[in-house]
């Protein structure tokens, strides 16, 4: 759990999840020859504390399942204590099970960046390390061209009137993590990482994608 200390509160606007932005997200050109099949697929995304990425990815019609665990790094089961180092190599991401039909990958994307700032390298707000890294890791060559082709997208448009610093790699082993980090923002709303720092974000969630909400 992380620690709530002066500097903490000292350093609250500056989280970046708790600011508004006026930011116009272009939609996804998705085009038929990127469709993934139908049936249950998988999007793993890292974005900052994976507090918080889970808390809004499990907020959206079609989602089935949201996992939080770690990506991306040499260490085999690693625990949050290593992850915290920095030293294991992985990031704080999710494992989303979804719907196509219902929702694609694309919506998905359009939400990931929507929701955390891709322009900040290793870090989101306060929370600072290579463990806090924009990263999609993919798990098929649509999933990467269609990534590919929206930052393009939205480096064209300079949506974020800076560069995006996210990585695109393919998916490696994902290791779950512990159990009282899962759904974590739902059973501790009242926390103050929570209620200053997630909270913002779901109610931005609402106002830009109501109609994507689960009922």
């Amino acid at each position: 759990m992380k620690k709530l200390t002066g500097l903490f509160f000292a350093l609250l606007p500056f989280f970046s999840c708790a600011k508004e932005k006026n930011i116009i997200m272009p939609k996804v050109l998705e085009t038929k020859n990127m469709e993934i099949e139908k049936g249950i697929e998988v999007a793993t995304f890292a974005g900052g504390c994976f507090w918080c990425t889970e808390a809004v990815f499990l907020e959206l019609t079609g989602v089935k399942k949201v996992i939080s665990g770690y990506i991306g790094g040499t260490t085999v089961n690693p625990t949050y204590s290593e992850i915290g180092t920095g030293n294991t190599g992985h990031a704080e991401a999710i494992e989303i099970t979804f719907d196509p039909t219902v929702i694609s990958f694309g919506e998905l994307l359009e939400i990931f960046f929507a929701t955390h700032d891709p322009t900040t390298l290793n870090r989101q707000g306060a929370d600072v390390g290579t463990q806090y890294r924009s990263e999609i890791f993919c798990h098929n060559p649509a999933q990467k061209q269609l990534a590919e082709d929206y930052i393009a997208l939205m480096t064209s448009e300079n949506t974020f009137g800076k560069p995006i610093v996210t990585k695109i790699s393919d998916a490696s082993k994902f290791y779950v993590a512990e159990d009282y980090h899962q759904n974590y923002y739902n059973q501790n709303k009242t926390q103050g990482y929570c209620s200053y720092v997630i909270t913002p974000k779901i109610d931005k969630l609402k106002k830009l994608y109501q109609n994507k909400l689960k009922k």
